[in-house]
């Protein structure tokens, strides 16, 4: 069957528009896509200057690689906040490109590439390079053992180390309670140091306790109504949150949520 010339642009223009551009600037894109069943949000990081560009935590490899191509963009390199396997599921899909995670995730069982890795403590941080643009890798244990959060030219990516009105569980292998509270002392304190108008993107969409379900806050607006961050300095407190493990029904009950209010 013949197709008409024009249908493959049709389908770029689709699926370029099924993306939020959430920022910009004369330095730097940020794409915005929620996948997957579990409410992953993915995003891609783009250097204007230099067109390179790099996913963070892939549900789908080739969703985004069809957006890069579409746009002239160097997909040459994927940062994993953490390897559970909603956060790494589009990695096989993106051979040839830079897979970099931190050493500490090859003690819950990661076989994936180890030619490029972090290898900073817990609670510190490395520079990494994307074009003429640099980010600060911080190792936040908890969630899992080498949890990173990515920190740098106007958002944090916060993977599942926080939540927009929580943090991430620490009941599933390798995660752990103390590492978890430590490294949230740490990054609110990381927080605290960035213009309050940069955005927190989380690895997960879920909604907050008023019933709203935004895809990113300003830190000032986490720093301000965060549970996790909140309680994290009052035992107490902190003691007494619900959500440090729960039930695998979450997603499930958030995609119910959404469901009724569209």
């Amino acid at each position: 069957m013949d197709h008409h010339p024009l249908e493959g642009m049709w389908y770029v223009l689709l699926v370029s528009a099924m993306v939020e551009r959430i920022i910009e600037d004369d330095r730097i894109i940020v794409l915005q896509k929620q996948l997957g069943e579990w409410d992953n949000l993915n995003h891609l990081v783009i250097c204007k200057k230099t067109n390179e560009a790099a996913i963070i935590d892939p549900f789908s490899g080739s969703f985004w690689l069809e957006i890069c191509q579409e746009n002239n963009w160097n997909l040459n390199q994927i940062w994993l906040t953490h390897t559970h396997w909603d956060h790494c599921k589009g990695v096989p899909e993106l051979e040839g490109r830079e897979v970099w995670a931190h050493e500490f995730e090859f003690e819950r069982g990661w076989d994936g590439p180890r030619d490029h890795i972090w290898q900073n403590p817990p609670n510190t941080s490395v520079i990494q390079k994307l074009g003429n643009l640099s980010f600060d890798i911080h190792c936040t244990p908890g969630h899992t053992p080498g949890h990173t959060t990515i920190i740098g030219n106007g958002f944090v990516s916060s993977g599942d180390c926080l939540f927009l009105g929580r943090c991430g569980r620490t009941d599933l292998f390798g995660g752990d309670i103390k590492s978890q509270r430590k490294s949230l002392i740490y990054l609110k304190q990381q927080l605290q140091e960035v213009p309050a108008d940069w955005l927190v993107l989380p690895g997960h969409q879920y909604p907050l306790q008023d019933g709203s379900n935004p895809t990113s806050l300003t830190v000032k607006q986490l720093l301000s109504n965060n549970e996790a961050l909140i309680a994290v300095g009052d035992d107490d407190k902190w003691n007494s949150l619900s959500f440090l493990a729960f039930d695998d029904n979450m997603a499930e009950q958030a995609r119910r949520r959404k469901a009724m209010n569209q």
